[in-house]
């Protein structure tokens, strides 16, 4: 593992062999961020706690869109107040936003916010729970005034993997991120020797990029649309100059966890890689068949496809490789290809990425946590990742323990990148100022990837999102009763479990609706309030049942909640769907 070590003189923080170190105040005065950035670079905190800040990004004149989100990964916590999208200026150029604007859906109107989020043309596109959706930016306007139109709705929601981050080229083809549900597309998701399902009907919805038309509205989302398959997570997209686009892999998890007799404990930590991606119209990368073993520079089979522990190869020989891997479980979520002047010019020939940081290299020292910028040569690799920012998560590198987690990525026209972070809604923006020798800065390279795992220094950790065994039923899509559409059983399923509108289905119900001492099981098909039908269930949430015919609990109506018509009509489709 590398360590950032820090030597004084005279009372300055010097860049020594190669390692990164916080700016000095004369060369960097303001810097009130604690990065350590390689020499030369600067930065300062432009905003800061706007929400869980997703990814972001920089219009022609210098405004920064970001997307937030909400939801079980941070603990179903309460939203910042307005919109999930913001809208940050410098209009002194001091470096720090002084004007914050929010703007698009809401808690109330049934909006969770989201990850993806761009610019094309004059238009803002963001994501936003099953959809993605547009809205108009007239010039001059810092926040648009009128409603979304929807570019694309039905997108897989629940499971793992919920989110839809999205890029759009030059011409207006959107590529989204359509994640996994699950870990390995087992029969019970993330459990001890369950094995693989063949086929694994998951990759017909989920595990794949999938490409619309941004100048389109009211597209479907179909398994027609899917242009590569076998991708458990690709959070980051960039395009580099010849038109080439990029995709980031998170890797899979828990190989130990799972199959202890294949794997030593301390390969939880080491395997596999994540990946950088290039995209192929109709490629096939792999998941959940292979993971990519960084020792052997290879895709190998997964044990619950009939791996031995990395030996067998078997269908991945045919798979498409990373033209780059990285440590194990960093998470690499947003990523950029810098295409300005104002850095060192080695930076416009690779890709930067942040990584949200480990969680499943417990018990072992967890890690990420950064961004680093990988150079390219073309479509290859131009030698190994290196350390670019670091020391957001502060002395603790945990997900639970860290102040700040690298999220997505931006570069502003002024040549400013922006890093966004989703634990407390940091933005961060940084500049170059000169200074590094010989005008190039010293380099931190990653750490190998054949690096053992360290010492063990804590317990052992679980997913952020849960083991979730039965993770794998979200990829399969619940039916939608008559009068109602996808998004509205995706927005009842929020309701339900108390992400939005502040119902308590869950305390009787259960979390997977099988019912409780409290309350029934809405799966049975056996109903004693209303006739079952789409109109029965609704008129049974809105009324109540203050004497329940077999259960202690009464459910007050509305669930004890004070819940819109439209929000009514959606518990009441999801309800409806899990019966059927």
């Amino acid at each position: 593992m590398f360590s950032l070590n820090r030597m004084s003189l005279c009372g300055a923080v010097l860049f020594v062999l190669g390692t990164l170190v916080p700016a000095h105040a004369a060369t960097c005065p303001g810097d009130d961020t604690k990065l350590a950035l390689p020499a030369g670079f600067c930065g300062t905190i432009f905003a800061d706690d706007i929400g869980h800040a997703r990814h972001l990004v920089v219009s022609a004149n210098g405004v920064v869109y970001v997307n937030t989100w909400s939801g079980r990964y941070y603990g179903n916590d309460t939203p910042k107040p307005g919109g999930f999208l913001v809208a940050l200026r410098d209009t002194t150029g001091s470096g720090k936003a002084d004007s914050i604007q929010r703007f698009g859906g809401t808690i109330q109107t049934g909006s969770a916010g989201g990850t993806g989020i761009a610019i094309y043309k004059n238009w803002i596109y963001a994501e936003v729970n099953d959809r993605i959706v547009r809205y108009s930016l007239p010039p001059g306007a810092v926040v648009p005034t009128g409603a979304p139109e929807t570019i694309v709705s039905g997108l897989p929601l629940g499971g793992d993997h919920p989110m839809h981050p999205f890029i759009i080229d030059s011409k207006g083809m959107m590529y989204v991120d359509v994640a996994t549900a699950t870990n390995a597309c087992q029969a019970q998701n993330r459990q001890l020797h369950s094995p693989g399902l063949k086929p694994c009907k998951e990759l017909e919805t989920r595990g794949g990029i999938w490409r619309y038309d941004a100048n389109k509205t009211n597209q479907k989302f179909s398994p027609a649309g899917r242009y590569s398959t076998g991708i458990r997570n690709a959070e980051g997209f960039a395009f580099d100059a010849s038109g080439r686009l990029f995709a980031t892999q998170q890797g899979r998890d828990q190989l130990h966890a799972n199959w202890p007799e294949l794997y030593k404990p301390e390969e939880e930590a080491t395997l596999p890689a994540e990946e950088l991606l290039l995209l192929k119209q109709g490629g096939d990368y792999g998941w959940p068949e292979c993971y990519y073993d960084a020792g052997q520079q290879k895709l190998v089979l997964a044990p619950e496809y009939g791996g031995d522990g990395g030996k067998k190869v078997g269908v991945c020989a045919n798979k498409m490789p990373p033209v780059a891997a990285f440590p194990a479980h960093w998470a690499p979520n947003g990523m950029v290809r810098y295409d300005k002047k104002e850095f060192p010019a080695r930076y416009r020939s690779g890709v930067f990425i942040a990584y949200h940081g480990s969680w499943d290299r417990a018990p072992y020292p967890q890690s990420g946590y950064n961004v680093v910028f990988q150079p390219l040569n073309g479509a290859k690799a131009a030698g190994g990742c290196e350390i670019f920012a670091d020391e957001f998560a502060g002395p603790v590198k945990t997900p639970e323990g860290a102040l700040h987690r690298p999220s997505g990525l931006a570069v502003g026209p002024d040549g400013a990148m922006y890093v966004s972070d989703d634990i407390r809604g940091r933005i961060y923006r940084i500049v170059y100022k000169g200074g590094a020798v010989n005008g190039r800065p010293a380099v931190t390279p990653c750490p190998p990837l054949t690096a053992p795992a360290g010492e063990i220094s804590g317990a052992g950790a679980q997913p952020p999102e849960g083991t979730n065994p039965d993770a794998g039923a979200a990829a399969r899509r619940l039916p939608v009763p008559a009068g109602a559409t996808p998004a509205m059983v995706a927005l009842g399923d929020r309701i339900y479990h108390g992400q939005v509108g502040g119902a308590g289905c869950v305390g009787c119900h259960g979390v997977s609706g099988k019912g409780s001492p409290l309350g029934p099981d809405l799966t049975a098909k056996k109903w004693m309030w209303s006739d079952g039908s789409y109109a029965g269930i609704k008129k049974a949430i809105q009324e109540g049942v203050a004497h329940p015919k077999q259960y202690r609990s009464p459910m007050p109506p509305m669930g004890g909640a004070q819940l819109t018509p439209g929000q009514l009509s959606a518990l009441a489709a999801y309800v409806w769907a899990l019966s059927h």
